[in-house]
């Protein structure tokens, strides 16, 4: 069975909008050093399902999700150790995929059906600029919907 995701054509001549005219700007990010019981605690006060990990120089070096956080209680229980006891270093993905600021949202809607992820950051010229999500996607769609189809 082939489980890869539609591929979605771009019409030749039409110029979409960047993923920059939709992604978050203030982001709420995490540290590598930063307790993961914070980092949880911060996400659920946040309504939030993740975000950036940066850094004491502001650099990307990983992402915090709600499924790297679910280990936390894999980890504890498997270890008979208190729950919500690490870093988030310890629980961050680390192999990080970014987006640049000029890709436009159709490429962007590509790289969802084509992978897991339910947010990209976003860069530029590899500094963090924003974050993108499946749902900001779906709004530049509905847009675009409106516009061209």
């Amino acid at each position: 069975m082939n489980f890869k995701g539609a591929r979605v054509e771009q019409e030749k001549g039409i110029k979409y909008e960047t993923i920059a005219d939709y992604m978050a700007k203030d982001l709420i990010t995490f540290s590598p050093d930063q307790e993961i019981a914070e980092a949880i605690d911060i996400m659920l006060k946040k309504r939030i399902s993740g975000g950036p990990v940066l850094n004491e120089k502001r650099e990307l070096v990983g992402m915090l999700s709600e499924k790297d956080c679910l280990k936390v209680l894999v980890q504890s229980s498997y270890h008979n150790i208190p729950s919500g006891k690490g870093k988030v270093s310890d629980f961050m993905s680390s192999n990080v995929k970014t987006l640049e600021m000029d890709m436009d949202v159709v490429a962007c809607a590509n790289e969802f059906l084509n992978t897991y992820f339910r947010r990209f950051p976003v860069t530029e010229n590899g500094i963090l600029k924003g974050q993108i999500s499946r749902r900001d996607i779906m709004r530049a769609a509905q847009k675009i919907k409106a516009t061209t189809w």
